[in-house]
């Protein structure tokens, strides 16, 4: 199989990559790849468990809060806008 390179920088940074580290530019790659690949599959396995962590936290911890649309006075009542006070906009 050949893997063919082609922009100048993927050129440049394949054959840097292979002169420091004394390996071909083939295992060079390959092992690029590889370390490259296990990051982005590690990354995806934590995004899956985090998100399925919170989905289930919230399942678990749902039913403590009341979830029921807040009426009109309930608001007004938390927001310290009681109709019939100074300054109120009723």
């Amino acid at each position: 199989m050949a893997l063919r390179i082609k922009t100048e920088e993927a050129d440049r940074l394949a054959r840097e990559l292979s002169r420091l580290t004394g390996e071909t530019m083939t295992d060079a790659i390959t092992k690029a790849l590889h370390e490259r690949l296990e990051r982005v599959r590690a990354d995806q396995a934590a995004k899956g468990d985090y998100v399925a962590r919170v989905q289930a936290f919230v399942r678990k911890q749902a039913y403590l809060f009341d979830r029921r649309p807040v009426t009109e006075e309930e608001w007004d009542e938390a927001s310290g806008d009681t109709p019939g006070q100074p300054g109120s906009p009723r």
